[in-house]
């Protein structure tokens, strides 16, 4: 063998060697940029994922809107109507992956992802999805909002190599929280609650749109009962009994596409113009799509505050 082509084949060996290092593998997962992993302990588990990972699925819109928060962009989502601080992933071009709640197995497996982030919309396919590919449960805690989002944004700073980054955007929205719990002191009692089919469900301190009560300080006018994601069923004459200094309105109709009176509409009667929030034009009509559809995101949490904040 001369000397050349004994070179040839030592470099070969070498280049084979740094290919499976960096992803050769069949494994899930082994798209990696470099082959470093970082083991993130969520929900369901403790995954080794990717660091870096070049295609990233999501079925979350709140993960979705911290990664467009962060520089970052992921290549799978899930087939819905997006609000347009998340309008490019309308386009088709965009791979689709099933629905926020059911995902399409098929699709995503044959689109080979590094990293599937879920949250508790799609909880109950964690393992089937972890069959494809490394998957990681990032739910927010609503009876801890706050410290979960913290947590959640923490974990997506380690996988995407941006810790500096997402420390610097929490930050900011520490020093928004404090300002606001400032303003709603003495702001009086308030009460959340959801129009969808001309019907009325309320959301107190501990449910998915806590926030409003856990984090920003605002006093609840009622002990109002979760089940989960559910709120509890109530009557106008609950409003009226009960009479908020500000309501806060979020309208599912609005937010799901689907035909139904808007939440003005449904609101427009005797009992509820009795209430101080009707007297005091303290009916705060939240961003449906991102109290209902996007939640806890980098940019959108900062969203959701200003709202709350612009009706004390």
């Amino acid at each position: 063998m001369s000397f050349r082509t004994a070179l040839g084949t030592v470099a070969a060996g070498v280049s084979l060697l740094a290919l499976t290092a960096c992803g050769g593998s069949t494994e899930p997962g082994a798209n990696a940029a470099d082959g470093k992993t970082v083991e993130i302990t969520h929900k369901q588990g403790t995954t080794k994922v990717p660091v870096n990972p070049e295609n990233v699925y999501t079925f979350d819109l709140g993960v979705l809107d911290s990664m467009t928060a962060l520089g970052l962009e992921a290549d799978g989502v899930p087939e819905t109507k997006y609000p347009e601080s998340l309008a490019k992933y309308n386009d088709a071009k965009v791979t689709k992956i099933g629905s926020m709640k059911e995902p399409d197995f098929e699709a995503i497996s044959n689109g080979n992802p590094d990293l599937i982030i879920i949250t508790g919309r799609t909880a109950a396919s964690y393992e089937e999805l972890s069959k494809i590919a490394p998957t990681v449960d990032l739910s927010v805690d609503a009876s801890k909002p706050m410290e979960s989002f913290k947590e959640q944004a923490g974990k997506l700073g380690q996988i995407f190599d941006v810790e500096a980054k997402v420390n610097e955007q929490l930050a900011a929205i520490d020093t928004k929280v404090a300002d606001t719990k400032a303003k709603s002191a003495n702001a009086g009692k308030g009460l959340i609650i959801m129009t969808s089919g001309g019907e009325l469900t309320a959301y107190g301190a501990g449910s998915r749109f806590g926030l409003i009560h856990d984090v920003l300080g605002v006093a609840t006018v009622a002990d109002i009962k979760h089940d989960g994601s559910h709120g509890e069923a109530i009557s106008f004459e609950f409003l009226k009994s009960n009479n908020p200094d500000t309501l806060y309105v979020i309208d599912r109709d609005s937010a799901m596409g689907t035909s139904g009176d808007a939440a003005s509409a449904v609101l427009d009667n005797e009992l509820v113009k009795s209430t101080n929030a009707a007297k005091n034009k303290k009916i705060v009509n939240l961003d449906s799509n991102a109290w209902y559809m996007v939640g806890y995101g980098l940019n959108n949490v900062n969203t959701m505050i200003d709202e709350v904040a612009a009706g004390l």
